[in-house]
């Protein structure tokens, strides 16, 4: 809990003495109890200054609090406000608050003026501020006609903005039609008033929509003034296009205008005067044209401007104090200083001040016969007069009251009686303002109440200070003493304080400090007594403080804080950084003792703290974290020794960031020819400030420097001031120069032009010149614009000429260029490639060879010969239209070619053509070639169908390429055993037109594996494999099916079940009645693990489980009338099953296999079969 410590306090004086607090007779410091007599006091009313929306009821506020409950009432402009009479005013139930219905009908221009509410009870009456009630007003701009203004480059212009005088007053700016602010800058900025001032108008602010708008806060609108045209030209524009042009950029609009030293735009003259009144913010401002662009310094005159106070805002040009007080006053001067000059202003401050309280007038509590005084305290400037009054009425007109005493600022009370008790009014006030406070006497007769809680809890930190309440109230006022212990021993120790209000302080609690106090209050009417209690805690320390780190950017950082705290509070670790929270990102990762950031960028660094929490104190420690990183840009940059191809640059460097700067990278533009594109110009050693730089004619420069360190390069820095050098002859030609025809009589020579840097100068042109390089003809030359292309129309074909281009401007001719060679247009060949013949070298692959074209016949650069070939359509495919013809090119002057990727045993033709850059000439005749036969592709398919027991048949499709013709198939076979063994692999060779064959004498019950391909004469073809299984001895199998459907077998099973079922029956019986089944005894003595037992829960035999779970028997296990089975119908068939099956039959002869049951989740041993035994089996196993 957090105490408020009173500034008045007395110190017990060492010795045995109670610890008593005799409180002096004024108790203004308490609150009088809501439910005792008492005066009325203002709680809660309307600013002095009230404007009100015009759009909204009107609501004048006017609360207060009193015993018996305040009756309200209202003046307005110095008279009795009847709002009886007034059907749109009220005032709130309980509450003197008006609320004036301006929305339903009326206007609140109606309700103008000045407002006074009156709380008055038996016991006083109590007065509000004067309230001014003023409805805001946003008026509409006075329409006016506009004049555009036309100002040569450089001259000084103010635009007008003169709102409409609104309540409260509009804020203004400036924007265009787009509603985008106007740019402002230490050239162009706007002043207090709301005008916009240019100290030197330049080409780029010359636009048609500079428009002034003022915001009405209060009624949320916007008022707009006609927009103002402004025109800037140059001194030459009318006479010199050129000239016009290069004016477009603000060096050149400096150089065509004459430099001025600065002047002030506002305010006139060399001195002013500027009045302020207390507290509120001084706003000097200064304004100055000139060229260059002035730039404004504040000082004051014997004196130093404010550290905390002083601000600058609107690019310098105003100086801002706030919170202004009389040591301000003085004289301020503003300086305005440019190359050409400085210029200074003097303002003279005064500060006023409206009325302020020195000690305000407080209540008074007093009871029958007892002295008092009310002290009314202000200052201001001029010095305020202090007047009073006596329930809102002036005191010197009020009723006489004899135990009153006026002496200037005080009124002294002797022996009051309850007559006395009224409210007192004290207004100080001088011609800035006024200030009213209300303050009661009340004379009361109260034995003393003790207002703290009862058992109120207060919990400290050891070696802090501890406050324990004791508000009381009492009429006359309360002795208060303390007492500490169960016993109620009197406080007699010096180390305690009492405080008028009666709270207790211990300066320094201790351990020992920990116990229940109580706190008595005594006056003649009676005596009051609460107690509290107080606990005193460990105090929370860091044993572990994190550590300053320097780390570099990417790399990890770990902060330790380790915390200790008293057990019974519950401590909050919080890291922050640089005072506030971490930033919200997962490389911040908190645990118990630990901050750790990982991947430390640059903003990372700053200082981190880890701060401990309880409910009672709380502890911190920082720590540094400065992270490496790419130095701050430099700055001031400076030209100096400006030549015609040279400069001097020179600048300051930023900050390193902990990594020493290793060079110095500069960067040039060039506003005139790529204004924004910045190119590399020279780099210096990170210890050089100036670098001596070579510069190119007729380039307008300005520089930029960004420095750079092992850990990267800084941002640059901002840019130089501009420089031009003076034009001059190109000092090269274009590149890349080219003659290439786009038709067969032309010849369009092309090159790479001079970017304006390389120009040299205004009137940048190229003089083309060209001729026939085998002829005696002069060279021909034309001069053309600032392009890359120029055609020579009526040329041969294909013929070589000599081509040069040179670069000339306004100064003169570049350097003689070089001569390259071209050539004019190309046309298609005109002869096909002769002597075309073929050589297949195998079936998929043949050699093309042909004589080359002369030269001349190409008409243009030779890029190869082209094939193109196909294959022959069959009978089936000569209906086609389209022949899918394949293409292969070979380059340059080759006479022979391969041609891959054939099908054997096909008919293919061909032909060759000469290609050059315009295309292919005539094809040769075609040339007709066949190839050989090859091997053919595996079968397209092998299936084993009809499996007996001693063959197999085999069919297949043939080869889907078969690349020839077939000979005959090869089949290949072996068996298969048990162990997946191989046996001997039989050969047998098959007619090529057959597609069915069938295998005889095969072991039955057996498996193999056959391998198959075709043949043609070119050799074997790909081989499919297959597999396959005879079936088993029909003989068994008949046999077996044959038990398994006899009639004796089926009755036997029946009888079987039967005898079961009664001896199920009497073994449950007899276990009923007590006794055992002897059989039982038998099978639990012998365990036998192959016969299964009853199901326990029921008496009844289990039903028979496989092994997976339940499974019925499948139904093609049952022999089908031809007395056979066979595999493909049943997974049931005998072969499933075997003849090993063991464990059908018991010793005895009863056969249980097919009914008897399972334990739950057991596998019955000796059976490895997983299938359910069924009576074949069962019957096979006996016999």
């Amino acid at each position: 809990m957090q105490l408020k410590i009173m500034p008045k306090k007395k110190r017990l004086p060492a010795g045995r003495v109670p610890l008593i607090l005799f409180l002096c007779q004024m108790i203004s410091a308490l609150e009088v109890p809501l439910d005792l007599v008492q005066p009325p006091t203002i709680t809660q009313q309307s600013p002095k200054d009230y404007i009100v929306d015009p759009r909204e009821n009107i609501v004048i506020q006017c609360e207060a609090k009193g015993k018996p409950p305040p009756s309200f009432s209202w003046t307005r402009n110095g008279t009795h406000f009847d709002i009886d009479k007034d059907p749109l005013v009220t005032m709130r139930p309980g509450s003197g608050t008006l609320v004036i219905n301006i929305m339903s009908e009326g206007k609140a221009e109606t309700y103008e003026g000045i407002y006074q509410c009156t709380a008055r009870n038996e016991r006083g009456a109590a007065i509000s501020n004067n309230i001014v009630i003023r409805p805001s007003r946003s008026p509409l701009w006075t329409k006016e006609k506009l004049e555009p203004i036309t100002l040569q480059n450089g001259q000084p212009l103010v635009l007008p903005c003169r709102p409409p005088v609104g309540l409260p007053p509009a804020i203004i700016f400036w924007m265009d039609n787009s509603f985008q602010r106007l740019p402002q800058s230490e050239r162009v900025s706007q002043g207090l008033n709301g005008d916009l001032y240019f100290s030197n108008v330049l080409p780029e602010d010359t636009r048609e929509d500079y428009i002034c708008y003022a915001r009405f806060n209060h009624t949320q609108t916007i008022q707009q003034k006609q927009p103002i045209s402004l025109k800037v030209i140059s001194v030459d524009e009318l006479n010199d296009t050129i000239a016009a042009n290069l004016s477009d950029t603000e060096f050149y609009g400096a150089k065509s205008s004459r430099e001025r030293p600065p002047t002030f735009l506002t305010p006139e003259g060399n001195a002013s005067h500027k009045e302020e009144l207390r507290g509120n913010v001084l706003s000097l401002e200064c304004i100055a044209e000139g060229l260059p662009t002035p730039i404004i310094y504040w000082i004051k005159e014997d004196g130093i401007l404010p550290t905390n106070r002083t601000f600058y805002r609107n690019f310098k040009k105003t100086l801002q104090i706030i919170q202004v007080s009389e040591s301000d006053s003085g004289n301020y001067q503003c300086i305005a200083k440019n190359a050409l000059g400085a210029i200074h202003h003097t303002i003279s401050v005064t500060v006023k001040a409206a009325p302020y309280w020195i000690m305000a007038p407080r209540n008074l509590v007093l009871s029958p016969g007892e002295d008092g005084t009310l002290i009314c305290r202000a200052y201001g400037n001029p010095k305020p007069r202090i007047s009073w009054l006596t329930n809102g009425v002036p005191i010197e007109i009020a009723p006489d009251d004899p135990s009153r005493r006026i002496d200037g600022d005080t009124i002294i009370f002797s022996n009051v009686q309850e007559r006395s008790s009224a409210v007192y009014q004290c207004n100080a006030s001088n011609e800035y303002g006024y200030l009213l406070a209300n303050a009661f006497v009340n004379v009361l007769a109260e034995p003393p109440r003790i207002l703290t809680s009862e058992n109120t809890l207060y919990q400290v930190i050891a070696n802090r200070p501890a406050f324990l309440d004791c508000a009381f109230f009492g009429s006359p006022l309360p002795t208060i003493e303390w007492f500490k212990g169960a016993k109620g021993s009197a406080l007699h120790e010096d180390i305690y304080v009492l405080h008028e209000n009666g709270t207790l302080e211990i300066p320094v609690a201790q351990k020992d400090s920990t116990g229940t106090y109580t706190c008595v209050a005594r006056n003649k009417l009676g005596i009051a007594k609460n107690e509290v209690h107080l606990e005193v805690k460990d105090p929370t320390r860091i044993l572990k403080q994190p550590e300053y780190a320097i780390v570099q950017r990417g790399s990890t950082v770990s902060f330790e804080c380790k915390v200790k705290h008293d057990h019974t509070l519950i401590a909050t670790v919080t890291w922050l950084k640089d005072n506030g929270a971490l930033p919200n990102d997962e490389r911040f990762t908190v645990d118990k003792d630990h901050l750790v950031v990982t991947d430390v960028r640059d903003d990372d660094g700053g200082t981190y703290t880890c701060a401990a929490n309880t409910t009672l104190d709380d502890v911190s420690a920082s720590a540094e974290l400065s992270v490496v990183d790419v130095p701050n840009p430099p700055f001031d940059l400076e030209l100096t020794n400006q030549l015609d191809k040279s400069v001097q640059l020179s600048w300051t460097p930023g900050d390193d960031n902990n990594s020493p700067i290793t060079k110095f990278v500069i960067e040039y533009e060039d506003a005139m020819h790529e204004a924004g594109l910045w190119h590399h110009q020279a780099e210096v050693s990170g210890t050089q400030t100036t670098a001596q730089l070579k510069l190119s004619p007729y380039v307008n420069y300005s520089f930029r420097v960004m420095a750079e360190n092992s850990i990267g390069r800084s941002l640059p820095s901002e840019g130089s001031e501009q420089y031009l050098t003076k034009a001059a002859e190109p000092d090269k030609n274009p590149t890349a120069v080219e003659g290439l025809g786009s038709e067969p009589d032309n010849l369009v020579i092309t090159w790479k032009p001079l970017n304006g840097f390389e120009s040299n100068g205004p009137g940048l042109q190229y003089r083309v010149s060209w001729r026939q390089r085998d002829g005696d003809d002069e060279w021909t030359s034309v001069v053309v614009a600032n392009v890359s292309k120029y055609i020579v129309s009526g040329t041969p074909t294909f013929v070589p000429y000599l081509i040069k281009v040179q670069a000339l401007n306004d100064v003169g001719f570049a350097p003689e260029p070089a001569v390259v060679m071209g050539h004019s247009g190309e046309d298609l060949p005109m002869v096909a490639p002769g002597n075309v013949h073929v050589n297949v070298l195998n079936s998929t692959l043949a050699e093309v060879q042909w004589d080359s074209v002369p030269l001349k016949s190409i008409r243009g650069h030779l890029q190869g010969y082209r094939i193109y070939y196909w294959k022959a359509q069959s009978p089936s495919q000569r209906n086609r239209r389209h022949v899918e013809k394949k293409i292969l090119t070979f380059q340059g002057s080759k006479t022979h070619g391969m041609l891959p990727g054939l099908e054997p045993f096909s008919h293919y033709s061909l032909n060759v053509r000469v290609v050059n850059g315009k295309g292919e000439g005539p094809a040769s005749p075609d040339r007709a070639f066949s190839t050989p036969e090859g091997v053919p592709s595996a079968p397209s398919s092998l299936k084993i169908v009809n499996p007996t027991l001693d063959s197999l048949t085999l069919e297949w499709d043939p080869p889907s390429h078969p690349n020839g013709v077939l000979t005959e198939y090869t089949l290949k076979y072996q068996p298969i055993n048990s162990t997946h063994e191989l046996g001997p692999l039989i050969d047998l060779k098959i007619p090529a037109n057959k597609t069915r064959w069938t295998l005889k004498n095969l072991n039955f019950s057996t498996r193999y594996k056959f391998y198959f391909y075709a043949q043609t004469s070119a050799g074997s073809g790909s081989q499919i494999t297959e597999e396959a299984i005879t079936t088993m001895d029909e003989a068994m199998a008949s046999r077996q099916v044959d038990i398994a459907t006899q009639g004796w077998f089926i009755g036997l099973m029946c009888a079987v079940a039967l005898l079961i079922l009664i001896l199920l029956i009497v073994c449950f019986i007899r276990r009923n009645k007590g006794g055992k089944y002897p059989v039982k005894e038998k099978e639990d003595a012998h365990a036998d693990p192959e016969i299964q037992p009853m199901k326990e829960d029921d008496g009844t035999f289990g039903e028979y489980s496989d092994a997976e779970d339940h499974k019925p028997l499948k139904k093609g296990s049952r022999t089908p009338s031809d007395r056979t089975v066979k595999k493909e119908d049943s997974d049931d068939s005998l072969v499933d099953y075997g003849e090993g099956v063991n464990g059908q039959f018991n010793e005895d002869g009863s056969f249980i296999g097919q009914y008897s049951g399972k334990k739950e989740k057991e596998p019955v041993e000796g059976n490895e079969s997983s299938e359910a035994p069924s009576p074949v089996n069962a019957m096979n196993s006996f016999v």
